[in-house]
């Protein structure tokens, strides 16, 4: 499979520019990066690459005296795939503490990384993530928080929608926590065959639907979701948001992320457009996550 590489160079560059970046490059389908002395390398399958909508995708980009700029070429004729796999990552925790001082936590790990060093509860839920080409191991802020939502709240016997599902992680987080079933789609194909790949790792698959497409794929859909999930950049957030509001049943929740704290404002007012009221706001860092309830 031939690949481009994109070479992007940030100034002044920094890990939030970074982060922020490969957001909004993996919404034009860049598949996998790699962080820069200067900013970023980014690569695509050259079938599939649209120069436009990579410009329309960084149009978004949210920093103010900051200037990008990127360079396109053909990359070394290699597995990506492969090399990717063979980074994986250190296990990450997330725990929550209850009123009567017992704890409760889930615990992602890549399979070879396992976590030995952490200081386990014992009714810890462990969650095997194989990323492939995929957002989503529950390295970056965003993901880590919406997971903490996630184990906060009643999951018992919901029907779950995940909006860019990555690895799947949200979706299978939500099953392991008592969630009935769920169903994420994505945009890029390999993404939904990591889901797919990963709910069969973890046991779900029978309880997971994993769609490759845009946001158009909900119209084959009701309003049946009790709890839908989005960690995708601001713009697709403001865009999407009203075909999320309408696969919502009564009562249902949305949790989005994938954005900073200063596009809160933004995000909350197109809500109130929609009829979700604000229950919570949390925040790690610069990133930012909300949950909404269908009024």
């Amino acid at each position: 499979m031939k690949y481009y590489e994109l070479i992007f160079t940030i100034s002044p560059c920094s890990q939030d520019a970074q982060d922020v970046l490969s957001a909004l490059a993996g919404e034009a389908g860049c598949e996998t990066f790699e962080e820069t002395a200067t900013g970023l390398k980014a690569y695509i399958q050259q079938a599939l690459f649209d120069e436009e909508a990579l410009k329309l995708v960084l149009e978004g980009f949210p920093f103010e005296n900051v200037t990008l700029s990127y360079s396109i070429q053909e990359a070394e004729d290699k597995d990506w795939n492969e090399q990717w796999e063979q980074e994986g990552f250190e296990p990450i925790e997330v725990r929550r503490k209850m009123e009567d001082g017992r704890g409760a936590s889930l615990v992602i790990h890549d399979g070879r990384h396992l976590p030995s060093d952490i200081s386990l509860e014992p009714s810890a839920i462990m969650i095997e993530i194989d990323a492939h080409l995929a957002f989503g191991t529950g390295t970056h802020e965003t993901t880590r928080m919406i997971c903490g939502m996630l184990l906060d709240m009643p999951l018992q016997g919901l029907r779950v929608l995940d909006c860019g599902c990555g690895t799947g992680i949200l979706g299978i987080c939500a099953l392991k926590l008592g969630a009935e079933s769920a169903v994420g789609y994505d945009i890029d194909e390999w993404s939904a065959d990591n889901t797919r790949h990963n709910a069969v790792i973890n046991q779900v698959d029978s309880r997971l639907q994993a769609l490759c497409g845009d946001a158009s794929v909900l119209s084959g859909f009701d309003a049946e979701f009790n709890l839908v999930m989005a960690n995708i950049n601001r713009n697709i957030l403001l865009n999407d948001m009203a075909q999320f509001r309408s696969v919502m049943a009564p009562g249902a929740k949305l949790i989005l992320s994938g954005f900073y704290k200063n596009d809160c404002a933004l995000l909350e007012s197109k809500a109130q457009t929609l009829g979700l009221s604000l229950q919570a706001t949390r925040t790690d860092g610069e990133w930012a996550c909300l949950l909404f309830t269908l009024s």
